[in-house]
């Protein structure tokens, strides 16, 4: 130990000779060394305000030229921002561009749009800072009116982000930020998509980041990946996303609009107008469009009738990843709309082709590109949405995205609805040629909402029902309805002896007529406004240009229904039970598959229960229906006229025949011998007993009859018609009638009940006393019974992309209305019925009375009544 403490102080004190001989030059070395360094990044601050700092960046990084310089150092990105676009007007607009499993299972899928919104940048010269502020441009105010500086202090823009100015460029007429915050994650500003696709967790910005940039003279394009984790059952599911943000400058001056009439039907954005000489806000709705008009040098042919060539078409690309033997089927059903854009004086309006090498900078999630997006999903649809500027309606982009699995849908109504007169419609797989025909069916559908059209669920009652069987008529009309924006799927009106072959729906007059009135040009000379009027009046009076909304919750307007054909529901329907018949007695034959298992079968079955409901469900908003006309000053049509009392009695025998009384061809036949009715769910597929599934289905429709809406309906129709014409009118205590009559009686014949008969009563009673209670907002347990659809048939788009039909209120206080009498005072003749019948018939019918008795007294003694 001594030995290593006598070594360590020699080793310090020849340290110490050493550090006194060292020459103070070399001291003085390291101080001016030290000086220069901190001058140099003294020199450095310096010179990056006077623009040095630009130069390096671009020696260092990697520059794409367009609408903004994007300048890239390693991870770092910045934007250069001309001075001459601050203040302008930009539209964000974000898309998924890649979804994990967890995503696509949801129904989520890359092309679709989340997010958009207006933007403008604002450069801050004092703070050295660029401000970006959002807001919904939909207010105006003319420029020069006392109130326009009111519109601009109450309808003002909102801060959402601020970036520090890094430097300048060379000449100073454009200023560096750096974006890296916006696109990793770290900031939602320019893009929510967990907010926006509704994930409740937020980006990890450690595990995102931005993935290409793409500069072009109008947009930029950001890709970016974006990861999030979500709790499934306690684990952790990661969750990483590829989002495109796309930044376009809009025009400086907007597109001309359109104003939206009722009459025909266009998706809108909404407007408010203020003004000086104005007495009340005026609120306008702009149609959206696409920026269709002719050359300046064709202006005059256009006037004078010619067709001419668009200044610039719409057109619209296939994705690649579409599989080959469809591409020309969705091609076709885009370039069936050019009859109807030439109604509007253009030719060659509507492009659909693939992108070839010419299409250089060809980019799915691209802006400048609208493409049919062909989506791997389980997902059984199709949509249409498009990208619209607020500021005018004008359609900037679409994105068409097409679920695969959209054939599962189309096959199922094609075997079910034409299975019978057309032997291609009949097995497990169609012909590439018979599912082709579909597939442009659906394609024209779809792109018909990327023009601005909403769906018309009024079409398919212009056409009478026997003209439906009619050879000639569906030749020379084209299909099913007026109109492909209907949900008029496939001709189940007629019969296998008709030898009708045009069963598929196509691009009809209404179409045209719609088309025509959105995109006719018209020079600043003309009066637009009493052009667009008189053509809306010339046709208001033929329905083959009827517009009918699509309804939500419980249909009104026994027009305007989803999946119907024809102008009498009733007679529709009968043709299609007797379809339906010849497709139960074959379904065994059409699916059957050597050595596979009855799932094909079973598949096929409750798709035609499906369409028995469907049918039903037409009849039924017949009873208590109302015509809902859109009517204007001096037309002379009346706004709300109920459905002819003959039509509703009609309907009402139609349910009792094959609801009430329940069909057994249908639910108890030799199909239950090899398998029961299968559906499928993310479980697999999911079987329903005959007699369960019944039940559930003439409950459904036994509670839709007996809606409180309907009946209060069918009163006010009663004290309105009556107080105003002493027509003949078909009332609650009609409906009662029947249904009492039809229901009991076995019951009133001293009959003993079958199983059917028995589930029936219960089932009406139930109803009675399940709506009855509703009405006292009971917080019985009862109360909160909700009826789910136990089938539903395969729809196409989606209701939430547009407004629905206009909401008659009758809620109020239904209480104190006569549904509550008429419903106790039913329920109190059964009962009275019951009493005087409890010991007729078998034992099962005994005990059954005597449930049913407990039941009504229970519910009629209630104190809350």
């Amino acid at each position: 130990m001594k030995e290593k403490a006598f070594l360590h102080n020699v080793k310090l004190f020849c340290l110490l000779i050493l550090l006194l001989f060292i020459p103070v030059t070399v001291l003085a070395q390291k101080k001016k060394k030290k000086e220069t360094e901190s001058e140099i990044v003294k020199k450095d601050s310096t010179d990056a305000k006077k623009g040095k700092k630009y130069s390096d960046l671009i020696k260092k990084g990697t520059v794409k030229k367009g609408l903004f310089n994007i300048i890239q150092v390693k991870t770092d990105v910045y934007f250069e921002i001309q001075d001459s676009l601050f203040k302008r007007e930009f539209l964000i607009v974000n898309k998924l561009s890649q979804v994990p499993y967890d995503l696509n299972e949801a129904g989520l899928n890359k092309g679709m749009n989340y997010e958009n919104k207006v933007i403008s940048f604002y450069k801050d010269t004092i703070a050295k800072k660029v401000w970006v502020k959002t807001y919904q441009p939909k207010v105006s105010s003319p420029k020069d009116d006392a109130i326009t500086a009111s519109v601009i202090n109450n309808f003002a823009e909102s801060i959402i982000e601020v970036f520090d100015i890094e430097t300048k460029n060379n000449d100073s007429s454009a200023v560096v930020i750096k974006v890296n915050k916006i696109f990793d994650g770290k900031q939602k500003s320019f893009n929510d998509v967990m907010g926006n696709i509704g994930l409740n967790g937020s980006v990890k910005s450690d595990l995102s980041y931005i993935e290409g940039l793409k500069s072009f003279p109008k947009n930029i394009v950001v890709k970016s990946q974006m990861t999030t984790s979500l709790s499934d059952g306690g684990a952790t599911v990661p969750i990483t996303l590829g989002v495109t943000t796309n930044i376009i400058l809009l025009d400086k001056t907007p597109m001309k609009p359109r104003f939206s009439d009722k009459r025909i039907g266009f998706f809108t954005e909404k407007h408010w107008y203020f003004a000086d000489a104005q007495q009340a806000m005026l609120e306008k709705e702009l149609i959206t469009r696409w920026r269709l008009e002719p050359k300046k040098e064709d202006e005059e042919r256009y006037m004078k009738g010619e067709l001419v060539e668009p200044k610039k078409p719409i057109v619209y690309y296939i994705d690649p990843s579409t599989p080959k033997q469809w591409r020309k089927n969705i091609i076709d059903g885009v370039h069936d709309w050019q009859a109807a854009f030439e109604k509007a004086g253009f030719k060659n309006a509507v492009i659909a082709k693939e992108p070839t090498e010419e299409d250089l900078d060809f980019d799915i999630d691209d802006v400048r590109y609208s493409v049919i997006t062909y989506a791997a999903s389980p997902k059984s649809n199709a949509m249409g949405p498009s990208v619209v500027d607020p500021r005018s309606g004008e359609i900037i982009e679409a994105d068409i995205i097409w679920w695969h699995n959209v054939m599962t849908s189309l096959q199922s109504w094609m075997r079910i609805q034409t299975g019978p007169i057309d032997p291609k419609a009949r097995g497990n797989k169609f012909s590439d040629e018979h599912m082709g025909e579909a597939i442009r069916f659906v394609s024209s559908h779809e792109v018909g909402h990327t023009f601005g059209l909403k769906h018309n669920m009024g079409a398919s009652f212009a056409y009478d029902v026997e003209s439906l069987r009619s050879k000639e008529f569906t030749a020379k009309m084209g299909g099913t309805a007026p109109s492909i924006m209907d949900y008029a799927r496939y001709n189940y009106v007629a019969q296998p002896e008709d030898n009708v072959t045009v069963i598929t729906p196509k691009i009809g007059e209404y179409d045209k007529y719609a088309i025509e009135w959105g995109y006719r040009w018209y020079s600043p000379n003309e009066n637009e406004t009493a052009k667009l009027n008189a053509l809306l009046t010339k046709h208001q009076n033929d329905p083959i240009y009827f517009y009918g909304e699509q309804q939500s919750g419980v249909a009104i307007d026994p027009r305007s229904q989803s999946e119907d054909l024809g102008n009498d529901a009733v007679k529709a329907s009968e043709y299609g039970l007797k379809n339906l018949k010849r497709v139960v007695d074959n379904i065994i034959n059409w699916t059957y598959d050597k050595d596979q298992s009855y799932y094909e079968t079973g598949k096929l079955y409750v798709g035609t229960i499906g369409q028995w409901q469907t049918y039903n469900d037409h009849v039924l908003t017949n009873i208590g229906g109302v015509y809902l006309n859109t009517t204007v000053h001096g037309d002379n049509k009346q706004s709300y006229v109920p459905v002819p009392a003959a039509m509703q009695k009609r309907a009402a025998d139609y349910l009792i025949k094959n609801v009430i009384t329940i069909p057994q061809w249908l639910f108890f036949n030799d199909i239950l011998d090899k398998t029961n009715p299968l559906k499928d769910s993310p479980l697999g597929p999911y079987e329903y007993t005959p007699y369960t599934m019944a039940r559930a289905l003439q409950y459904e429709i036994m509670y839709s009859l007996l809606f409180d809406e309907r009946l209060l309906r069918m009163t006010e129709n009663e004290l309105y018609q009556r107080n105003k014409t002493n027509e003949k009118v078909f009332t609650v205590n009609d409906l009662f009638k029947k249904l009492h009559q039809s229901v009991f009686a076995g019951t009133i014949q001293n009959k003993s009940l079958t199983i059917l008969e028995r589930m029936t009563q219960k089932n009406y009673v139930d109803v009675l006393i399940i709506s009855t209670n509703k009405l006292f907002e009971k917080t019985d347990a009862k109360k909160t019974i909700q009826l789910k659809e136990t089938l539903q048939m395969p729809h196409l788009c989606s209701v939430d992309d547009e407004h629905t039909a206009r909401n008659i209120n009758n809620y109020f206080l239904k209480r104190v209305t006569e549904v509550t009498s008429d419903k106790k005072g039913e329920l109190s003749k059964v009962l009275q019925l019951l009493k005087l019948k409890k010991s007729t018939g078998d034992q099962s019918t005994q005990n059954h009375y005597l449930d049913l008795i407990q039941r009504i007294e229970k519910a009629l003694n209630n104190t809350t009544f």
